[in-house]
């Protein structure tokens, strides 16, 4: 079954490669979904596909590239009739 969280991440997480590396561990867990920055300084992601792998992205998500320094992860299971087909960054 496939389920998608939507995740908001503050701290230094922007221009830090985070969007970036955030793909390539979604893609590397077979994720779709996307990264992208927010501006209030913010990261969104949408993770979607199996729950364990999902669940992996969003922990990994507090630690991040090595430059990032994250302060917070506010995360929350989404219903999307639209689930995307690729992880892309935006």
């Amino acid at each position: 079954m496939t389920i998608c969280k939507l995740c908001f991440i503050s701290g230094r997480v922007q221009g830090v490669f985070f969007r970036t590396s955030t793909a390539r561990r979604a893609i590397e867990l077979k994720l779709t979904g996307y990264a992208k920055n927010l501006p209030d300084g913010r990261v969104e992601v949408l993770a979607c596909g199996a729950s364990a792998a999902v669940d992996t992205l969003c922990e990994w998500l507090w630690d991040g590239p090595p430059a990032a320094r994250v302060n917070e992860v506010v995360i929350r299971e989404v219903e999307r009739d639209d689930i995307p087909k690729v992880f892309t960054v935006n």
